[in-house]
């Protein structure tokens, strides 16, 4: 004989098997035989069935009840020079008690730097330990193909900050990059103000154009100059892969060639270093800068003027939004269900949090 537990009540009335079954992505036959422990069935289906109970608050027979293993999730970071990406990973270790709630067990893997070979191997290595991993991409073949076969292996992925194209990742976690570059272009165009007198030049720098995401940037920032602010002139894109140093030299080298560049929009990290050759120039005052990533280094520039603006998403943000999606993956859900977008935040020395 079949028994059906008494489920609590919701909005007042009782949850049913049905409904169970539906949330747990499950027939109501699969249902039956685990409260009834028949036997037969998978264990991975009945952690399913107990997280979908715990989350609708049906009441489960006292024998049954058992914790779902956490899932594992890594965070696979190139964090050797990246402040912000930094920010990131300590943002995640640091929140070991917020993600309890979640059923989580979370690790930040360092990787190298603008290296598709590396991310890969990482990639396909952690997959046979892992439940979930979120990374960085790099628009790779490489890249490209390790995801296509972890994806076809059920391995939830997810792209971070940078996305990758024409892989079937479960989704993006960041921010709009397009809509990033074209609103610090704004900010430039309207900073920089119509006064011809001091010049007409700006100067781009990436971390690398292998980042989607940079590439991304470049294209938002071009486009809006070229509409909205046609007399100031982009005389190139550096890459500076996200080093101080690397950033300072090209920098120092571009402002004695060019002394009528007024602009200059870094999409990437290591800002420090352009601002330490603005700063040696004498520069700082009539150069608008903007940058990407709040971090003390530019928070302290904010600060001092010698950058004007920072395109930011907390990392905080970033790392709640990949949890909620990944809970969404192994609950069923479509993925960004309940995941709002991650806004864009303009940080001024003014409105410093």
């Amino acid at each position: 004989m079949t028994t059906e537990p008494a489920g609590a009540e919701i909005l007042g009335r009782k949850v049913n098997i049905a409904e169970l079954a539906a949330a747990a992505g499950v027939s109501t036959a699969t249902v039956d035989r685990i409260l009834n422990q028949r036997g037969g069935v998978r264990q991975p289906t009945i952690d399913r069935v107990v997280l979908a109970a715990d989350q609708l608050g049906f009441a489960l027979p006292a024998t049954m009840r058992r914790q779902a293993p956490a899932m594992r999730l890594s965070f696979v970071l190139p964090v050797a020079n990246n402040k912000y990406l930094r920010l990131l990973a300590d943002t995640i270790r640091q929140s070991v008690e917020e993600l309890e709630q979640y059923n989580v067990r979370c690790q930040v893997i360092p990787i190298e730097s603008f290296n598709p070979a590396v991310l890969a191997e990482h990639l396909m290595q952690l997959a046979a330990t892992e439940d979930g991993i979120a990374f960085m991409a790099l628009e790779h073949p490489l890249v490209r193909e390790a995801v296509k076969t972890l994806s076809g292996r059920g391995i939830r992925l997810l792209t971070l900050i940078s996305d990758l194209s024409n892989a079937p990742r479960a989704a993006f976690v960041g921010m709009d990059n397009r809509s990033a570059g074209r609103t610090a272009g704004l900010l430039l165009g309207r900073f920089v103000g119509t006064s011809t007198q001091a010049g007409n030049k700006v100067v781009m720098f990436a971390g690398s154009l292998s980042y989607r995401g940079h590439e991304e940037r470049e294209m938002g920032f071009r486009h809006i100059l070229t509409e909205a602010y046609p007399r100031l002139e982009i005389i190139g894109l550096r890459e500076g892969h996200d080093d101080a140093n690397s950033n300072y030299k090209i920098a120092s080298a571009l402002l004695e060639q060019h002394p009528e560049i007024i602009g200059i929009y870094n999409v990437g990290g290591a800002s420090e270093g352009i601002a330490k050759a603005l700063v040696e120039a004498n520069r700082q005052q009539d150069v608008v800068f903007i940058g990407h990533g709040l971090t003390a280094e530019t928070r302290a520039l904010l600060v001092q003027g010698t950058l004007d603006a920072v395109i930011n998403v907390t990392p905080l943000t970033l790392m709640r939004n990949a949890i909620r999606i990944f809970n969404n993956l192994r609950d069923g859900r479509e993925p960004t269900v309940g995941v709002e977008a991650a806004p864009i935040g303009i940080v001024l020395r003014e409105n410093l949090p």
